[in-house]
This record gives C-alpha cells, structure tokens and sequence, in this order.
C-alpha cells in the first residue's frame, strides 16, 4: 500500500467520561465535519487528549507515534495529524465519521 509523504490531518470531537471507549460518528463543529472519540478519562491534565489520540490510532490502524495533536489542547475540538498515511487512511476516516459504526 502508499505511503503519502503529506500528513493527515483529522478533525475531532472528544467526549471525556464516557463508559468506554469508542471511535465513530460526527460532529459538525467550528473545525469543519469532526471525527467523535469518546474516552474514558476525564479532561483533567490532558488525559482525555492522550486517550483520544490513542484511540484515534487504533481505529485508524497506525502507530500511537505517529498521531499528535496539532490543535486544541485545552479544547473538545480537536486537530490531529497522522504522519505518513496509508493510502486508503482518508477513505476509513471517512467511514469512520460518515459510515454507519457501532
């Protein structure tokens, strides 16, 4: 698969204190159509903005290193970059957002 040398950048809605972690849905806020990442954690030291990239991550399927946060740290809305994304990254992004997740 193609590696992209332009990182991406992904818009993010966290919701802290959820039951659990989930990745899925959209949020329409002031940085354009937003990924929701739920976590667990409060967003109390920037817990919750490690927890989301984390999860960010795993659901996009890359290294925790190679998402980190470009925007928004003391904010819900978030910016995310993904160094080096596969090819076919902005395509489960937008499932992901967009799609019918559970």
């Amino acid at each position: 698969m193609a590696i992209a040398d332009t990182p991406l950048t992904v818009a993010v809605r966290v919701k802290p204190g959820a039951a659990r972690t989930r990745v899925g849905g959209r949020f329409d806020g002031p940085l354009g159509p937003a990924l929701v990442v739920a976590v667990h954690p409060p967003a109390v030291d920037g817990r919750a903005t490690e927890a989301a990239r984390r999860a960010l991550a795993d659901a996009l399927g890359v290294r925790p290193a190679a998402v980190s946060l470009r925007a928004g740290a003391a904010s819900r809305d978030k910016l995310f970059l993904v160094e080096r994304p596969a090819a076919g990254l902005p395509e489960v992004l937008r499932r992901l957002r967009d799609g019918s997740v559970g």
